[in-house]
């Protein structure tokens, strides 16, 4: 058999050098902020072949959908030597066999390797990971993190999360974390600091940005992409103007649950993805939202107990509980029983309702544009505050320029939930009652209603004019 030293006919750039180095030593958390075409993805892919064939596990290379896992990675061509990245970095040699169908590779040694999303990080089979690649971290679920993470720790592992910025969001959280933590190993790199481009080629391709998408936009994206700012605005974001707005008005902060008021809530229901709970209160026209929830794959005996546990926490009264029309349908899976039902049997406080608007998705964001100027929104909702700022439309590449669908991905299960809460925010409004009518007794003798009376004096004050 020949004999292949690894990393495969490569050798980190310099500034690659300081990862690798921590790596080698034993690191466990790393975080790269790097700029596009820094080689975040290929240094991680060889990385990983290192570390598989020292230590006999499973390793994933995680993209924020699995829908892009096969285009970004595993059908992706090195530019400079016209042959795939993942051949490169995992060489035939060290391959017992190749699944495409799968992009599952397992190694002569036992380990493997796989592409997989973030979108789907709970339905992966076989063993867990010992080492997990987070590509595009900004973009990704950010609960595959919390899931994950607890394995990670377990197997005595590592995860790497590789990105360039989008906006303050999880991915900025996470990085500043890191730099907190000594153990950690973070690094933000602009294609200033890496020195890989010469400056008039910076240049060319911070006009080309402005060619293609317009000054403003184009500046904010090559500063993102190129610049590693946290601070270009993110591209397409639906309510990137409302929540700066929210931000400049201070309504993003702390926002307590009033205990003379009922909590109500929200929820965008999913089978087979995330179920997202917004709890809010409305008050003298505002609409506060004191908390959010999100999981995924779980049935609704978990949501009713998060509610029950929060409601005991906060010391909340339940007022409407409002679900999308689809929480009517009849379930296999429970019995023949909807979430509708289930949620009535839980003993959870509070009357339940179902909405029975059928806008439209453009007409929900028009009606949640028309909410965010009454909205306050408790800075602990870090992740419905990031799936706001990052809810954006699908650039078209053809035609340079949005269309008017948002991306399909981890944003939409809140931005659905707030749609919702845009269509129900007005105060819950009591149902009417008949009550008999009131009446006067005049003299002990004649009896006429309070209606008789004003109709009477309407009359008389018309009859004086």
């Amino acid at each position: 058999m020949p004999t292949v030293r690894l990393p495969n006919n490569w050798r980190p750039r310099s500034y690659q050098l300081g990862f690798w180095g921590y790596m080698e030593r034993g690191g466990r958390h790393a975080e790269l902020i790097w700029h596009r075409r820094s080689g975040k993805d290929e240094v991680c892919l060889h990385w990983t072949a290192c570390a598989a064939m020292e230590r006999v596990a499973t390793y994933w290379h995680m993209l924020p959908l699995a829908t892009q896992a096969r285009k970004a990675i595993w059908e992706a061509i090195n530019p400079h030597t016209g042959r795939r990245r993942i051949d490169e970095a995992f060489p035939p040699e060290i391959r017992r066999r190749t699944n495409s169908q799968e992009m599952f590779i397992e190694f002569v040694n036992g380990s493997s390797w796989q592409v997989v999303g973030s979108d789907n990080y709970n339905a992966m089979v076989g063993s867990p990971p010992a080492g997990i690649v987070y590509s595009e971290w900004a973009l990704a679920n950010p609960a595959a993190r919390a899931y994950l993470r607890p394995i990670i720790r377990e197997n005595n592992g590592w995860q790497v999360f590789i990105t360039t910025p989008r906006g303050h969001n999880h991915a900025k959280r996470t990085y500043e974390a890191a730099l907190r933590d000594q153990g950690s190993f973070a690094e933000r790199l602009s294609a200033y600091d890496t020195g890989i481009f010469a400056p008039e080629d910076l240049e060319a391709e911070r006009q080309a940005y402005i060619a293609d998408f317009g000054e403003d936009m184009g500046i904010a994206l090559f500063d993102q992409e190129y610049g590693c700012s946290f601070d270009a605005a993110i591209l397409g974001a639906i309510y990137g103007a409302e929540i700066r707005k929210m931000e400049q008005g201070g309504r993003i902060g702390i926002v307590p649950a009033d205990p003379s008021l009922p909590v109500h809530t929200v929820q965008d229901i999913g089978f087979t993805d995330d179920t997202t709970i917004i709890f809010w209160q409305a008050l003298a026209g505002e609409v506060r939202i004191v908390d959010a929830y999100s999981s995924h794959g779980q049935g609704v005996e978990h949501y009713a107990e998060i509610m029950a546990e929060k409601a005991e926490a906060g010391g909340w009264r339940y007022g409407q509980h409002w679900l999308p029309h689809d929480a009517q349908a009849k379930l296999f899976a429970a019995g023949g029983r909807s979430v509708l039902e289930q949620y009535k049997a839980s003993g959870l406080s509070g009357s339940w309702r179902v909405l029975q608007n059928r806008q439209t998705e453009q007409q929900g964001i028009l009606a949640a544009r028309k909410l965010f100027p009454r909205l306050w929104i408790d800075q602990s909702c870090g992740e419905l505050l990031d799936a706001l700022r990052n809810f954006r439309r699908e650039w078209d590449e053809d035609r340079k320029c949005f269309r008017d669908t948002p991306v399909k991905d981890w944003t939409n299960h809140f931005a659905d939930a707030l749609r919702y809460l845009a269509w129900v925010w007005m105060e819950p409004r009591t149902e009417a009652t008949s009550e008999a009518p009131r009446t006067i007794v005049v003299g002990g003798k004649s009896t006429v209603t309070m209606n008789d009376l004003w109709k009477a004096a309407e009359r008389d004050r018309r009859g004086r004019v």
